[in-house]
C-alpha cells in the first residue's frame, strides 16, 4: 500500500520490529492487534485476557456473592461457587471472550455450582458453621422461605426478581419452557409471600432480596490468583489424561501381546489326550503298611464291634 510505503521511507526508513508473541505469556498480549490499517486508530490500546478478566471479575464478583448467597445460605459456600465460575470462565476464555454476555456466562456457571449437590458434599462445605442470620424478621422468614424452595423455583426467582431477567431470558438460563417458568415464578412468589410476616408485594420482594445478603463480599482471593489456579487445575486434568491414556494404551497393547491369534476347538468328551504321562502305578507296600492290611482283613468287617470300638 503507498500509505505503508510512505510510512516505511520516513526517518532512517527502518522500522521498529515488535516484540513476537512468544515473548510474553498469551495472557499478557492485546486481544487484538491491527497493524495494517490504513489510518491511525485513536481508540485506546486494546485490553490482555489478564486485564479483561480481571476488569470482569470486579465488576461481577460481588453481586454473584450475594445471589449465591440466595441460593444456599452459606457465606463460603457462596465464594466458592463464585471462584469456581471465574476458574471455569479463564479455563475457557475464549469462548467467554466473545459470548455477547460475559457477565451472564459466568452468573450461569456460578449459580449450577452453588446448586450443585456433589460441590455440597465436600468436607469444607459440610463442616458446621454459625451462620448468621439477618437482623430483621422479615429478613429472616424469606430467606428461609428461599432456602425451603426446590432448587430451579428458588433460581427462577432470583433471576426474574432479584436480578431483574424478563420471562423469556430466565427460562433460557434455567432451561426451560417459558410456561414452566412462568409456573415456577408464580409458585415460589406464593411459598414466600405465605411465610412472610406480613404481606409484601411483587414490586417490593426484588427490594427485599437486594437488601437481604448485607454485608456479602468475594473472599479475599485476586483475580490473579484465580488464574493461577485455573491454569494449574487444568495442567492437572491433562496430565491425569496423558497418564489414564498411557494406561490404557499399555494395557491394550500387552493383551493385544498375549492373547491367542488362533480359535481353539474344545476337546470332545472321551478323546484320549496324547502327550501326557500314564498314571504311575503304586508300589510295593512297607512293613507297617502291610501289618495294617492283615489287621483289617482279620477283624469282622460288620456287627457291634465295628460300631461300638473297645475303650482301652
Amino acid at each position: 500500500m503507498k500509505a505503508g510505503t510512505a510510512g516505511g521511507d520516513r526517518g532512517t526508513g527502518v522500522r521498529d520490529e515488535p516484540s513476537t508473541p512468544s515473548e510474553t505469556e498469551w495472557d499478557e498480549q492485546p486481544l487484538c492487534a491491527d497493524d495494517d490499517t490504513d489510518e491511525p486508530d485513536p481508540a485506546p490500546s486494546p485490553l490482555t485476557p489478564g486485564q479483561a478478566f480481571d476488569a470482569l471479575y470486579a465488576y461481577c464478583a460481588p453481586t454473584l456473592v450475594q445471589q449465591t448467597y440466595l441460593l444456599t445460605g452459606r457465606r463460603q459456600c457462596a465464594r466458592d461457587a463464585v471462584e469456581g465460575a471465574f476458574q471455569l470462565a479463564w479455563q475457557r476464555w475464549p469462548e467467554v471472550a466473545v459470548d455477547r454476555d460475559p457477565a451472564g456466562w459466568v452468573r450461569a456457571a456460578a449459580h449450577e455450582y452453588a446448586l450443585s449437590p456433589w460441590h455440597r458434599l465436600r468436607p469444607r462445605v459440610l463442616r458446621r458453621h454459625h451462620e448468621p442470620q439477618p437482623s430483621d424478621p422479615v429478613g429472616r422468614a424469606l430467606l428461609s422461605a428461599l432456602l425451603e424452595l426446590p432448587p430451579p423455583y428458588r433460581r427462577t426467582l432470583l433471576l426474574y426478581d432479584g436480578v431483574g431477567l424478563d420471562l423469556p431470558d430466565t427460562a433460557a438460563e434455567t432451561e426451560a419452557s417459558t410456561p414452566a417458568t412462568a409456573g415456577r415464578l408464580l409458585h415460589a412468589r406464593a411459598t414466600v409471600a405465605a411465610r412472610l410476616p406480613e404481606p409484601v408485594a411483587p414490586g417490593d420482594l426484588s427490594r427485599l432480596l437486594a437488601s437481604l445478603p448485607a454485608g456479602i463480599h468475594p473472599g479475599p482471593v485476586e483475580p490473579a490468583a484465580l488464574r493461577a489456579r485455573a491454569d494449574q487445575h487444568a495442567r492437572r486434568w491433562t496430565h491425569a489424561v496423558i497418564a489414564f491414556t498411557t494406561l490404557l494404551l499399555t494395557t491394550t497393547a500387552l493383551t493385544l501381546h498375549t492373547a491367542p491369534d488362533h480359535y481353539e476347538s474344545p476337546v470332545p468328551r472321551g478323546t484320549p489326550i496324547r502327550g501326557i504321562p500314564p498314571k504311575p502305578a503304586p508300589g510295593p507296600l512297607s512293613a507297617s503298611q502291610q501289618a495294617l492290611r492283615a489287621k483289617l482283613r482279620s477283624e469282622a468287617a460288620a456287627g457291634p464291634e465295628r460300631l461300638h470300638p473297645e475303650a482301652r
